[in-house]
């Protein structure tokens, strides 16, 4: 099935009229993770709710995976894959490299996904029809870059505190082979992977709305995204993304070590 390009612009509007005027409002803050910190805020709670009675209304046959608000009919064939507030650190602290992420798996594989930041304006969209951009400077299709070496590779991670033992000292030497590695963008560097800006994201530790939205709007695009041992990525899990084949397929040889 495809997934039109209304619908998904339908979400991200219904979406951004619930995250942006809580944007920068220094609003209530929860902490879901005793011992440690999980942000969510109202904006996540009310943004996921709005998206689940869309999808609801246009596909009622469809289940549903959110963060906020569980799992319904997920022995469903059609799959939505919610996180609405991808980046809750960087909302809570006024950075706009959030983004609200909608995807849909068919048998548990990604067949369509968009993320939207509301704040720049922006949609990155995949369906059949290929994978897309809408926003500052026009719409575009995405594709990736056709970088091959790790010494000309520009790497994302949302912070090497997340490698923990081994894996450390394995991303520290793997960080070295790159041309230039930044921190810290979450849904948004995969986002720049697929727009051709960023050639490799390496994140350990993702949940299935963290990266299903995103795994279509890659492989559209051009790139590879799996496990680091090479698996399917919808499960979550520890995740590499790479602009090309080549790439990937070193980028994995350097993380596994």
């Amino acid at each position: 099935m495809d997934i039109s390009l209304d619908f998904m612009r339908r979400i991200a509007h219904a979406a951004a009229a619930e995250t942006l005027p809580r944007f920068r409002s220094q609003g209530a803050v929860t902490n879901k993770l005793a011992g440690s910190f999980d942000p969510v805020t109202e904006a996540d709670r009310e943004a996921e709710r709005v998206i689940r009675a869309l999808i609801s209304a246009e596909y009622p046959d469809h289940g549903i995976l959110g963060e906020e608000h569980g799992s319904e009919n997920i022995t469903s064939r059609h799959v939505w894959v919610i996180d609405p507030i991808d980046g809750t650190r960087a909302f809570i602290s006024g950075v706009p490299v959030w983004g609200t992420l909608v995807g849909l798996t068919i048998d548990g594989d990604a067949v369509a996904g968009m993320m939207s930041q509301p704040f720049t304006g922006e949609l990155f969209y995949a369906n059949a029809s290929g994978s897309h951009y809408e926003g500052p400077g026009g719409p575009r299709r995405l594709a990736t870059r056709k970088t091959t070496e790790l010494a000309q590779a520009t790497l994302f991670t949302t912070t090497p505190a997340l490698f923990e033992g081994n894996a450390r000292k394995r991303y520290d030497e793997f960080e070295t082979k790159v041309q230039l590695a930044r921190y810290g963008t979450d849904c948004y560097a995969f986002a720049m992977l697929a727009a051709g800006s960023v050639d490799i994201v390496a994140d350990p530790g993702l949940k299935p709305y963290d990266i299903v939205a995103l795994i279509p709007i890659i492989e559209k695009a051009g790139g590879v995204i799996t496990t680091f041992e090479g698996g399917p990525a919808e499960k979550g899990g520890d995740i590499l993304a790479a602009a090309t084949p080549e790439l990937h397929a070193a980028a994995k040889a350097a993380l596994r070590g």
